[in-house]
């Protein structure tokens, strides 16, 4: 028994670590996609990470495919101690989709919205409810829909949560994406824009339903910052 206990623990021991990725870049600006929904005709052909070890892997996409983001977003989704990479991943002919990234290639996504020049706006990632799983919250279609979804990552999948109407955090143009996930004292809410673009929003995910408050009637980029650092 001791044997077999101590052979198991070798085993274990031997097996290599995961690499940590501790950054992550869009590469290959590229005008293929003719949406410009961040101000410009620039979006990216590929997505370089960098590991701990010094290593940089690169991924490149299809041609039917950009990367139509800001910047990709680290975040340790399983709780293993090394983060994931997040990125908005746009199909020419289908529109975007949320897609997690990590050393091996593409761990999950949402499905593509469903036609071109359709997009998402990423708002961050954070356990909403407590229940010991990471949330990864967005606003589909942010100028049309104006529809917060709530997507929970488990067991290497993506499995939607929750969705409400109403709210958004871009206007077409920008080349920043408004609010984002705020921890107060009272656990994590979703800071958004309400849907006219005049109000600051609150939401939170409780009993698998989102729920949303006003905490602002100002929504300059001050504004919007204050209430990031819970000083509404």
């Amino acid at each position: 028994m001791l044997r077999a206990a101590l052979l198991g623990l070798a085993v274990f021991l031997a097996q290599p670590a995961a690499a940590e990725i501790i950054s992550a870049r869009y590469t290959d600006p590229t005008t293929r996609y003719d949406h410009g929904i961040l101000g410009d005709a620039i979006e990216y052909g590929a997505l370089e990470m960098t590991l701990k070890s010094g290593r940089r892997l690169r991924l490149v996409l299809p041609d039917t495919r950009v990367f139509e983001d800001i910047a990709p977003r680290l975040a340790d989704l399983d709780h293993d101690g090394a983060p994931e990479v997040i990125v908005v991943e746009t199909d020419l002919s289908r529109g975007a989709r949320l897609a997690v990234y990590g050393e091996k290639g593409l761990i999950a996504a949402t499905p593509f919205i469903g036609r071109t020049h359709r997009w998402l706006a990423p708002v961050g990632a954070a356990d909403l409810d407590g229940d010991g799983f990471t949330e990864i919250a967005y606003v589909d279609r942010p100028h049309l829909a104006k529809l917060l979804k709530v997507w929970r990552f488990r067991n290497g999948r993506l499995e939607p949560v929750a969705q409400l109407q109403g709210l958004t955090n871009h206007q077409i143009g920008q080349d920043h994406i408004t609010g984002g996930i705020r921890e107060c004292s009272d656990g994590p809410e979703i800071i958004t824009l309400d849907g006219n673009w005049k109000r600051i929003m609150a939401t939170r995910l409780q009993g698998g339903r989102l729920k949303s408050r006003m905490i602002g009637t100002a929504t300059s980029p001050e504004a919007v910052a204050k209430a990031m650092r819970c000083q509404e």
